[in-house]
């Protein structure tokens, strides 16, 4: 059990010497295999040397039923066992939840601040969220609040980028930095004796930019590669499509926080200082910190973020959402020679400041919302048509969308869409006691261990901030589980599920699967290019 005390002092003897001794033994010179990849019919890229490898690929073909030989039916000797195992064990009594108390506070530039002391590791883990992200973009210029997180974490005025990431290797921290539809957030953490000189260096991050052209040049560079490469990837285009069909040309969420290849390279360096200029500020922004530091010590941290960040006003644009879907509509986009078909469901449903959404949330779980829900034990278990089906709401202050979706194979992709919208419909008339009991059973006991780690914690307390919760919010949420009733689920289901009513989404071989649509009992059905624009059947080539 001590012997990590030994490992670390094998590294601490490890020497220039042994590191080029092993590279001269084992690496230099020593025989190799490499494999060169491609786009298709662009020969002259390949790896000097290479050979075709022959590559088998899988025919579409029509999905029927095989027919299984009867066989001779064997009795089977089963193993002796004390235990009898014609039963399962009783189930045990429910743990119960035990939320860590929290602190939060304002400062004086009007930042929130919330933590939790957790002694059990020497660790800290935090983060700051800044709101806005997304959702500030000039959509004439979509991409420069993704492209912020990128040159931030490229050096400070006082550090060159290679400089930053050695002071961070250093403290043997982790900081990195993303930007979701409706914030920028920092993350990190660290030992807890280092967190005020990890602190420090997200406070040089965050208020001394570095601005480095020549980092921009590259970040945009790798950001447009990034794009290309996802214009060719299936879950992609269909995650990209189903939001622009649902929330409408003039709402961000239409379009990917990363941008397009035009709008990325229009993108100056003024851009993105106008960008941090403007929406940078402690006015908007929440920081959280769980671990092995007291409430006085993290404020002490804190000060010099307090002192040195100035407050300015900053205002989150609301766009218009659109919820009146009022058909059943079928949208197939052609991914020639697909062998999956990227399956996508819904429409528009509730915000997660709807008191309703975590109720509804309850509701879903035995449909798609575990391994265990409906759609999965129909499309997987049963049918073997996919590794996995699910279902599931999404929301925030914006109402966000319930979908269900899956993978499968190509030539199931009809009778798989048709399951989705049976199993909905079937869903809406209500569930068995046997199924609730399940549900209460399985969030539950999930509960107790929902919260025993840093990142769990620090997630409660994002999500409690983003909404304004009580601090006891997860437990208020159990009581909601305890409570549900058969006519509660019922309700919910008929309430926010109607399949009459939903986007079907398909990415997929469209030559092979488009034709059968037409005939399912769709209320329209139309093919569209990755842009969510109505194209002509013709254009497909069988």
């Amino acid at each position: 059990p001590g012997y990590i005390e030994k490992d670390i002092e094998n590294i601490k003897k490890v020497t220039k010497e042994d590191v080029m001794r092993v590279y001269n033994t084992y690496i230099k010179d020593k025989p190799f295999v490499m494999t060169s990849f491609v786009p298709k019919g662009q020969l002259e890229l390949i790896a000097e040397n290479s050979e075709k490898a022959q590559v088998v690929e899988e025919e579409i073909t029509e999905n029927v039923e095989a027919e299984v030989a009867a066989t001779e039916e064997k009795t089977i000797e089963k193993t002796p066992s004390k235990i009898d195992r014609s039963t399962p064990p009783q189930l045990g009594e429910a743990p119960g939840l035990n939320v860590p108390e929290s602190w939060n506070l304002v400062l004086e530039n009007d930042l929130e601040v919330y933590g939790i002391e957790q002694n059990e590791l020497p660790l800290v883990n935090f983060s700051l969220v800044i709101e806005g992200g997304h959702l500030l973009d000039d959509l004439s210029k979509n991409g420069v609040a993704n492209l912020m997180t990128d040159i931030l974490m490229e050096g400070t005025a006082n550090k060159t980028p290679a400089e930053l990431e050695e002071a961070i290797d250093l403290l043997g921290a982790n900081l990195y930095m993303y930007t979701t539809d409706e914030s920028i957030v920092i993350r990190g953490n660290s030992l807890a004796r280092n967190f005020e000189a990890t602190m420090e260096l997200v406070e040089e991050i965050l208020l001394e930019p570095r601005w480095d052209e020549e980092e921009l040049a590259r970040i945009k560079t790798s950001t447009i590669n990034s794009i290309k490469r996802n214009e060719a990837n299936p879950n992609v285009i269909a995650n990209q499509v189903y939001n622009k069909l649902l929330y409408g040309e003039n709402h961000p969420f239409a379009y990917p926080t990363s941008g397009t290849v035009e709008s990325v390279e229009a993108i100056s360096m003024q851009d993105l200082k106008d960008y941090y200029n403007k929406y940078f500020s402690p006015t908007v922004s929440r920081f959280h910190v769980v671990g092995d530091v007291s409430q006085e010590q993290a404020l002490d941290v804190l000060a010099d973020l307090k002192d040195n960040w100035e407050p300015k006003e900053v205002t989150i644009p609301e766009f218009e959402v659109v919820t009146n879907r009022d058909k059943a509509s079928l949208y197939f986009v052609d991914v020639p020679g697909a062998k999956q078909s990227v399956i996508n469901i819904g429409y528009l449903a509730l915000p997660r400041t709807s008191e309703d959404f975590f109720p509804a949330e309850v509701m879903n779980y035995k449909l798609g919302g575990s391994f265990s829900g409906n759609v999965n034990l129909v499309l997987r278990e049963e049918k073997g048509y996919t590794y996995g089906a699910r279902s599931g709401f999404s929301g925030s202050k914006i109402p966000g969308t319930f979908t269900a979706s899956s993978n499968v194979r190509t030539n199931a992709t009809g009778e798989s869409v048709g399951i989705f919208k049976d199993e909905i419909a079937k869903y809406r008339n209500g569930i068995t006691p046997e199924d609730l009991e399940f549900t209460k059973n399985a969030l539950i006991k999930s509960n107790a261990r929902r919260f025993e780690t840093q990142p769990s914690l620090l997630g409660m307390l994002q999500e409690r901030s983003a909404y304004d919760l009580p601090a006891d919010y997860i437990k208020q949420e159990e009581e909601v589980i305890r409570n549900m009733t058969l006519e509660e689920h019922r309700k919910l289901a008929q309430k926010y599920l109607d399949e009459s009513k939903m986007a079907y989404l398909v990415v997929g071989d469209a030559a092979t699967q488009f034709e059968q649509f037409k005939d399912m009992g769709f209320d329209e059905v139309k093919l569209i290019n990755k842009q969510g624009e109505e194209v002509k059947p013709e254009a497909v080539k069988p």
